[in-house]
């Protein structure tokens, strides 16, 4: 079959549409998925079982999949950093996914925690991490989340502005503690990803700028070092950075990190001070769709400390402890999202070049409330049928949701067997990052439940709502 005109340049028709791990390809699926009499089984276990369990639409989290990819980014940076710095740290960001039954995985293949929020912390908490392995970021901390931090004992707190410089050395002075603080800067490296998770620009709300202002005799990231080391209530740890989400090219966190190793280099000429770590965030790109072509860990460690190694030669420091934040490499990857289909219509479409084409709209019972990326980041997704397999041709499809908008697409394309019906299966993989901690109650759907599978088991791990849930907190009802 030849491609539809209307498919994206990238978009290939596969040679078998039931093949979920194709040669030649980055995977999308967990790596233990695979067809067993038809129907696809993650973890040891069937779609079918778990439609048949929990229904749909349904997260599914492969347990061993999310634990070997923690585990792999720990074993890369450690072995990657031990020549110049006795190791790194590996820190798992919670808003990618988080509940404590992920916390305690993360944990136990040896990483520690960022949390983004008083809630996020609370989890965390809840799951039993211990405080000095957690961070706590966030640009508009409020005083009762940072005074709960420096009453833990945080590893540390990551901090955006002047403002909240000041609001924790205040704090941490009232209540006689330390504060261990980073500084998050914007290095100015802009990433090669979508606007709104580019993070590194100026023209943003995070990070404290290595640039002075007009007027300015020195930047705010200089100002907030000077003022952090002259609290004796805060001990800095050091600095920051991220530039964004979904990054496939190592050259912008090779130029992060020469700038921020130049500024270590600066605070230590004009201080007498070297800072102790550094944390080159993270936003490693994943495979969603073919066109996505995401490095190892091994690769993307070597690649940074042979940048650290030099920066710190020219800049005249030792290397600094450095962490990382893996992010969606981590828990993306590891999960799929079971749909069924519903209603399905046929439309043609007026090419560039003026001519019909066919497109099918495949309806599925969930959409933007249980995946809100493709609507607020264009973000591409595929689909595979998983409830049994089918030797059809192949269809350009369109998976949407069940919303009252028009914009709510799961999949934008992908190719699907034209015999698709009623009550088939679909799974739509690399659903574990975002997915979840974005999901919402629009239309008064109730949020999926969340369960993991393992070795052939599966068990819920969040509790998917019901129509009694969304009642409960209606004031109005009697």
């Amino acid at each position: 079959m030849t491609a539809s005109p209307l498919a994206p340049a990238w978009l290939s028709v596969p040679a078998d549409l039931n093949d979920p791990r194709p040669a030649g390809r980055a995977p999308l699926f967990p790596a233990s998925t695979r067809r067993v009499d038809g129907a696809l089984e993650i973890g040891g276990v069937s779609v079918k079982e778990l439609e048949a369990a929990y229904g749909t639409p349904l997260y599914v989290v492969d347990e061993g999949e999310l634990r070997s990819r923690a585990a792999a980014f720990k074993r890369a940076y450690d072995a990657a950093f031990a020549p110049l710095c006795g190791g790194a740290d590996v820190y798992y960001a919670g808003k990618v996914f988080l509940n404590t039954s992920v916390a305690r995985w993360v944990a136990e293949e040896g990483l520690r925690l960022d949390t983004a929020s008083g809630g996020e912390l609370a989890v965390a908490l809840a799951a039993g991490i211990a405080p000095e392995l957690i961070g706590l970021h966030g640009n508009n901390k409020s005083d009762a989340e940072i005074e709960r931090a420096l009453t833990l004992g945080l590893g540390r707190i990551i901090s955006d502005s002047l403002d909240e410089v000041r609001r924790v050395a205040a704090t941490a002075e009232r209540l006689g503690v330390t504060a261990q603080l980073m500084l998050r800067l914007t290095p100015g490296v802009h990433a090669s990803t979508h606007e709104f998770i580019a993070t590194a620009h100026e023209d943003q709300k995070f990070g404290l700028s290595l640039h002075p202002r007009a007027g300015q005799e020195r930047s705010d990231a200089a100002e907030a070092v000077a003022e952090a080391l002259a609290s004796e209530h805060v001990h800095l740890l050091g600095l920051h950075c991220h530039i964004g989400s979904q990054i496939f090219e190592s050259a912008g966190f090779a130029e992060a990190a020469r700038r921020l190793i130049a500024f270590l280099g600066e605070v230590k000429a004009r201080h007498g001070v070297q800072l102790p770590e550094l944390d080159l965030g993270g936003g490693y790109g994943i495979a969603y769709t073919e066109q996505d072509t995401p490095s190892t860990p091994e690769v993307l460690a070597a690649e940074t400390a042979a940048v650290v190694a030099e920066a710190c030669a020219a800049a005249g420091i030792d290397v600094p402890r450095i962490s990382i934040e893996p992010g969606r490499a981590i828990a993306g990857p590891a999960g799929v999202t079971l749909y069924s289909v519903g209603v399905q219509k046929d439309v043609e479409v007026e090419t560039a070049g003026g001519e019909a084409a066919p497109r099918r709209y495949v309806a599925v019972d969930g959409g933007m409330s249980d995946n809100a990326r493709p609507v607020l980041y264009d973000a591409d997704y595929s689909a595979l049928i998983a409830s049994r397999e089918s030797d059809a041709e192949p269809l350009l499809a369109r998976v949407v949701g069940k919303h009252c908008e028009s914009g709510d697409i799961v999949v934008r394309d992908a190719y699907l067997p034209a015999d698709l019906g009623r009550g088939d299966l679909l799974a739509v993989p690399a659903t574990g990052a975002y997915c979840w901690s974005l999901a919402s109650n629009y239309n008064y759907l109730p949020r999926p439940a969340v369960v993991a599978v393992t070795g052939g088991t599966h068990r819920v791990i969040v509790r998917g709502e019901t129509e009694t849930d969304l009642l409960s907190r209606d004031a109005g009802i009697a």
